[in-house]
């Protein structure tokens, strides 16, 4: 089964939404604890100093001679007058009834002061402790929400394996479809989800009305495959009597053997129509003389060949064999020779096999670079000059891939073209 990138995949990106989601909703929440916290803590100061304030004014309307608290955290002053003012810490000195914020150093003390017959009470709170656990507060509400993310996605890519197994396990039958499985129903059954069974109803749907376009296909092609062979047969078969007749001039005998050749060139271009069309196999995996199938592709090209004046070289040993289907390296060959001859007036043509490589080189017009990409295309033809549909360069790219072949080309416009067939 095709394997996409992580970022393109259905599970990866419900991990991811439901991630996001969860960064959003854990975020705000963390965010409002973030700054909500701070305010508890105020409040929560506050609510110490008035009592340690409330406890300080009780005990001195009571006992007004008792020695007040002076601790590392929290200090409690009474103050009758002046004097009284100057034995405290001078950055308490000269505060009014209120609250009050006080920066001594590194240290951070909220006063609280108030007035009560003329005598004055005042209560400083060091709020380092209150600071250290609000920062370890916010250090794990951040820390929670990293965590949360995580879990989150975690979670998230779990569950989602579940949501889409039906998915890809629906993914992996279409995928076993592709290897030629055409039964019809196969993908819906009967525990899917509903959304997926729909999926699947519909893909099967699909899958049975390419059936029946294939089988109109074969069945068409079946059918004007044996409608043109039969005349064609009927010609060659008229051929050979009318050769063999002892009569015939040898004008009309050397017309009889055009006609016979036309029919045996229409016959092999049926065949390769079909296999383009239907991809059928041309033959039997044989082993070949590569010099021998050569010849007999250019034997229908001779007469032209020789009417150009045209040197057709052919440097191939005898003892060169190749094991390919026969039909298809004919069919390669002649195409690409008929095209070689078409588009050559001058110079030669030159067939070799080295190192599994079989070149075809003319000294013809050559290709313009920028029709290259659509050379293999069906009905594109790069030139107006010579003969033809455009389909020969389509048979045999189609018959190169069919048979594992790989095929190349070199060209200059203007000095010739080669064409390369490379054998595994």
């Amino acid at each position: 089964m095709r394997k996409y990138p992580i970022d393109r995949s259905l599970r990866y990106r419900v991990a991811a939404a439901l991630t996001t989601f969860s960064v959003f909703i854990v975020g705000t929440l963390c965010v409002i604890l973030y700054f909500v916290s701070d305010n508890i803590e105020e409040a929560h100061i506050e609510q110490v100093i008035e009592m340690e304030m409330d406890h300080l004014v009780q005990r001195y309307q009571k006992h007004s001679d008792f020695i007040f608290q002076v601790g590392s955290h929290l200090k409690s002053y009474v103050i009758h007058e002046v004097d009284d003012e100057l034995q405290i810490p001078s950055y308490l000195r000269g505060f009014n009834t209120g609250y009050h914020r006080v920066l001594y150093g590194i240290e951070d003390f909220h006063v609280l002061v108030q007035v009560i017959d003329d005598v004055k009470f005042l209560v400083a709170y060091r709020i380092e402790l209150h600071k250290q656990r609000l920062a370890k507060l916010r250090v794990i509400i951040l820390f929670s929400w990293f965590a949360v993310v995580a879990i989150a996605f975690v979670v998230g890519y779990l569950l989602a394996g579940i949501l889409v197994k039906q998915v890809s396990d629906l993914a992996e039958k279409v995928s076993m479809l592709a290897t030629g499985n055409t039964q019809v129903g196969l993908l819906t059954q009967p525990d899917m989800d509903e959304e997926v069974a729909q999926l699947a109803r519909a893909l099967d749907d699909y899958q049975y009305r390419i059936k029946r376009m294939l089988q109109r296909e074969q069945e068409f092609t079946a059918n004007i495959s044996h409608e043109l062979r039969t005349p064609i047969t009927t010609i060659l078969t008229s051929c050979e009597l009318l050769a063999a007749a002892p009569d015939i001039p040898a004008r009309s005998r050397h017309r009889i053997k055009m006609i016979e050749s036309a029919a045996t060139r229409m016959g092999e271009q049926l065949q390769a129509l079909l296999f383009l069309a239907r991809e059928q196999a041309l033959g039997i995996i044989e082993t070949v003389a590569v010099a021998e199938c050569v010849y007999d592709a250019a034997d229908p090209l001779m007469a032209e060949i020789f009417r150009k004046k045209l040197n057709f070289e052919v440097p191939i040993a005898s003892d060169v064999v190749l094991t390919v289907n026969r039909q298809a390296l004919h069919t390669a060959l002649m195409n690409l020779i008929r095209n070689a001859v078409q588009y050559t007036h001058q110079g030669f043509i030159r067939i070799e096999f080295k190192a599994n490589r079989l070149s075809i080189t003319d000294t013809g017009i050559g290709i313009e670079p920028a029709y290259l990409p659509l050379l293999y295309e069906r009905f594109f033809r790069g030139s107006t000059q010579g003969e033809g549909l455009g389909i020969g360069l389509a048979i045999v790219k189609r018959i190169c891939n069919h048979y594992g072949w790989l095929i190349e080309v070199d060209s200059i416009p203007g000095q010739g073209t080669t064409f390369h067939i490379i054998f595994p």
